[in-house]
Parts: C-alpha cells; sequence; structure tokens
C-alpha cells in the first residue's frame, strides 16, 4: 500500500475521511431531494456546473471543446483521448492506477463530435484528489513518443477495427448532413491516412489549443459549489488561460444527401433530418423521437412505437431513433440494422409512419405515451448515461446555460397532435440525409424511400 507520504496535498486530504462525511450518509427512510439542474458559475476564469443531492458519491469531469468537430487533422480527437491518464510531470500512469484504486475511484476517457471528456467517479470525501488529479492531466501530460508508440497507436488500432455498420453509417449521414465539422467521423476508419498526421507532437500541439480556460467546463454531479470554489482555484490556477492559437469555429450548416457504402457483414441505413440543437425550444423533437421509437421497454410487449411495430413485422431487424444535439445544429437519425431484406423493408415502414405522423394520425394515447416517453429519457439520461454532463459542459462552451429541467418538462407536456404533426411535415418537406452500408444490391435508396435530398 502506498505511504501517506507518497500523496499529492489534494490526495492526503481525501483520505483523512472527515467526520464531517458521516452527517452527508443518509439512512435508507430519508428522502432525497435532488437538484435536477445545474448550477452554473465561473471560479478563477474556469466554467462550471454543478448539482449536488447529497449523495455518497460524485462523478466529475473537464469537458473539453475538443471532439472531432475541433480537431484540425483526422485523428487527434481520438489520440487526446488515449493519452488521458498517461504518464503526467507529476505522477506516472503506474501511480494514478494505484491511487485511484486505493481511494475506489474510477476513471474514464471518451470523446463526442463536440467535446472531449475526462470524468472521474469517486466517493464524495474525495472531492480534493481527484479535482487535482483531472487539473493535473490537462496542463501536465508528457505526451512521450514510447506511450504513443506502445500504448495510444494500438489503441486506436483496436478501436478502428472494431467500427461496424452502424457506426460507420452514422458517421456517412453525419458526413452528407453537415460535411465539415460535426460531419467529421468520430473515428477515423482504418482506410483513413493517419500515420501521415497523428503522431505525439501533433497531439501535444492539439491538447495545447483545447486545453485552456476558454475551452474547457469543470461539471460535477454530487458536489456542493462551494466544495467546487474551494478545489478548483487552487488546482486549475496552472491551467492556461488561452492559447496562441485557435479552434476552428465555423457555425454548422446542413446540406442533407445521400452516400453508400459497400461492406461485407451486417447492414445499416440511417435516415436523418434536421434536429434540435442544445438549448433549442423545440420539444416536438423529443416527442417525434418517443413516438418513433425503438425496441420495446417492457418485456414480452411489441412496444407502442412505430419502430417497434416495424421491426416486430421484420423479424432480422432492429431500429431506433434518437436526437444528436449540437451547440449550434442537431440531428434526428432514425437508425436500422440487421439484415439486408429486413432492414429495407424497416426503412421502408419508418418513413410511412413518419408520413402518418404528418397527416395527423397520431392518437391521443400514443402522444401520451411518446410525451411520457420523451420525459422519462430527459430525466434518467445524466443518471444513467452521464450525458447530462457532457450537455452541462457543451452548453456552457457554447455561451449558454445548462439545460433547465423543469422548463423543459413544461415544454413537453405542452406538445399537441397538431405541434407533432406540423412537426413531421417540416421534416419531410425538407432535405434528408441518408446513407446506407452494407449489400447495396439490396438496401435501398433515399428516392425509393419517397425522400428528398
Amino acid at each position: 500500500m502506498i505511504s501517506r507520504s507518497a500523496l499529492t496535498r489534494g490526495s492526503q486530504l481525501a483520505l483523512r475521511r472527515p467526520a464531517a462525511a458521516k452527517t452527508a450518509q443518509r439512512g435508507f427512510a430519508a428522502a432525497a431531494s435532488p437538484a435536477a439542474s445545474y448550477e452554473p458559475t465561473t471560479i478563477a476564469g474556469v466554467k462550471v456546473a454543478s448539482r449536488d443531492d447529497s449523495g455518497p458519491t460524485t462523478r466529475l469531469a473537464v469537458v473539453a471543446k475538443a471532439g472531432t468537430r475541433y480537431e484540425p487533422l483526422p485523428g487527434l480527437t481520438v489520440g487526446l483521448e488515449e493519452f488521458a491518464f498517461k504518464n503526467t510531470n507529476k505522477r506516472t500512469a503506474l501511480r494514478i492506477v494505484r491511487e485511484s484504486e486505493l481511494l475506489g475511484g474510477q476513471l474514464q476517457a471518451y470523446h463526442t463530435r463536440e467535446a472531449l471528456v475526462l470524468q472521474a467517479s469517486f466517493l464524495r470525501e474525495d472531492l480534493p484528489y481527484f479535482t487535482e488529479l483531472l487539473a493535473e492531466v490537462i496542463s501536465q501530460t508528457k505526451y512521450t513518443t514510447h506511450e504513443f508508440h506502445e500504448l495510444v497507436e494500438n489503441c486506436i488500432h483496436a478501436k478502428q477495427a472494431k467500427l461496424d455498420s452502424a457506426a460507420i453509417a452514422l458517421d456517412a449521414a453525419h458526413n452528407v448532413a453537415f460535411h465539415n465539422g460535426l460531419g467529421s467521423p468520430l473515428y477515423p476508419t482504418v482506410d483513413t491516412p493517419t500515420s501521415s498526421y497523428l503522431n505525439e507532437n501533433s497531439v501535444a500541439a492539439f491538447a495545447h489549443l483545447a486545453y485552456n480556460k476558454a475551452n474547457i467546463a469543470v461539471v460535477a454531479d454530487g458536489a456542493s459549489q462551494a466544495g467546487l470554489e474551494k478545489w478548483v482555484e487552487p488546482f486549475f490556477k496552472g491551467v492556461p488561460a488561452t492559447s496562441s492559437g485557435t479552434l476552428n469555429t465555423a457555425s454548422s450548416k446542413y446540406f442533407g444527401g445521400e452516400q453508400r457504402v459497400a461492406k461485407n457483414g451486417k447492414n445499416a441505413i440511417v435516415i436523418g433530418f434536421p434536429g434540435a440543437a442544445l438549448g433549442a425550444s423545440q420539444p416536438e423533437t423529443s416527442v417525434l423521437v418517443g413516438l418513433l421509437g425503438g425496441a420495446s421497454n417492457i418485456k414480452w410487449s411489441p412496444g407502442f412505437s412505430l419502430l417497434c411495430k416495424a421491426t416486430a413485422a421484420n423479424p432480422g431487424a432492429e431500429a431506433f431513433a434518437t436526437n444528436y444535439a449540437y451547440s449550434d445544429a442537431g440531428l434526428l437519425a432514425i437508425q436500422i440494422s440487421g439484415k439486408g431484406a429486413a432492414v429495407g423493408k424497416v426503412a421502408v415502414e419508418a418513413v410511412k409512419g413518419l408520413k402518418a405522423i404528418a397527416d395527423g394520425g397520431v392518437s391521443k394515447e400514443d402522444l401520451t405515451k411518446a410525451i411520457a416517453k420523451a420525459k422519462f429519457n430527459l430525466l434518467s439520461a445524466s443518471e444513467v448515461s452521464g450525458t447530462g454532463l457532457v450537455h452541462a459542459g457543451a452548453n456552457l462552451l457554447a455561451g449558454g446555460k445548462p439545460l433547465q429541467v423543469a422548463e423543459t418538462l413544461e415544454a413537453l407536456e405542452g406538445v399537441t397532435a397538431e405541434k407533432l404533426q406540423a412537426a413531421a411535415k417540416k421534416l419531410l418537406e425538407g432535405k434528408a440525409s441518408v446513407s446506407a452500408v452494407g449489400d447495396l444490391h439490396v438496401l435501398p435508396y433515399a428516392e425509393d424511400l419517397g425522400l428528398h435530398v
């Protein structure tokens, strides 16, 4: 076991387990009163958002404006992600692992099209240690040559090899929808010549652009704002205020179109439309996603949603709808994968269902179910997947405020059949973004589905 003298000041404080922490523990009979929305503030030049339910655990994340939308060269975002929690000027990667395990913490790094997220989950009283660690990772990582070739490069190749038809189709749909920026793939494909762009020096240069106070937000779920103020200020003072260069922050523009990729194995189709951006007042989009649905949430029930019914009638395919929300744009995507013939039939039924909504064919019962589903998706997203952390950070970086849950729930309850009909009609009258990956002899074109591209 490591001695206390081997730990940094932050970890020593974390290991003391102050008696005050005992007062924060609740009995099973005590009712929790969670703060539904993140409260934004600025601490020492760093954008911060937090919410606190006084629970025993905390999730803390640094959300950086370093997603694939902003990478100047292919592969830099995933390269920067894989360098997270490696050797720093203060600690080796092994020491970081051992200290985190001794405190029962969990560390992860992942990225979206707009953000790179460094996240730690831990016991509430260990906030000082993990706040210091995250600040250290973004400001003092070494980006060594041997780590790049022995670890980072191998991880990137492994993730490239795992890209399936569904992931390629979603990337293709984003590409025809937005071209550059949001149209960049989440992971470079095996055919992308990353060796021409990706090395430890280019990753370090990208880190210099992205990891500064102007481009990061610190978001905490399960920590008080007073606690964050106490530890963010001293530990993040070494993070640069700005960088000498700038990221590509051109506004997104929706184009629409079609892309088809021949590939052995599983088949996939993505049908995309302009969706709701982060912070946009478009509750109809969330309800429409709930009505389109996906897999049934009730065991032994086919489900009420349109895609549930379509897949039940065409075994061999699975489908679901999602609104991918970004800072200045959104993509409402219907994703279908499975056997070629079944995928094609479900795609046809999905478009028919959307046209039925546009023609006013939504029953009062289905609308009620869709609104309830949209509300559940909103409230459960942060608890289950942590998307609330990412969205809160992305909103802060875009100059907005975190999602106001009470206001959003009220807006969802105000969606009517007429508003839903108008939203579906607008989508069908505009240009779609359609991608097909797999057996192109079987998979339909956008024109076969009755869509404009």
